[in-house]
């Protein structure tokens, strides 16, 4: 099945410069698995997105379709094809 990775423009360095990212996957798959297989094709992405103990950063949200994953099961949330996973990059800053 294949599940769509919508990428923001601060982390679009980190996979060749793309916006979206088309991921081919196991019938099976969860979250979980769509981060393990971006991590193979995507290294410094997937980096950016789970910390060292492979948990989603506190600073990046991920929604399934419009839904916060973290509202859903996490990186257990299951994948039936055709989602669309969205990363969106917390940004702080401004004047001080």
């Amino acid at each position: 099945m294949q599940v769509t990775v919508r990428v923001p423009s601060v982390l679009r360095a980190d996979c060749g410069g793309a916006s979206v990212l088309e991921m081919e996957l196991s019938e099976t798959a969860t979250l979980g698995v769509l981060f393990a297989t971006l991590a193979e094709a995507h290294p410094r992405l997937e980096r950016r997105v789970r910390d060292e103990q492979g948990e989603v950063r506190r600073f990046v949200n991920v929604y399934v379709d419009g839904i916060d994953a973290r509202d859903r099961d996490g990186l257990a949330t299951k994948l039936a094809g055709s989602e669309t996973v969205r990363l969106v990059a917390a940004i702080a800053g401004g004047k001080r």
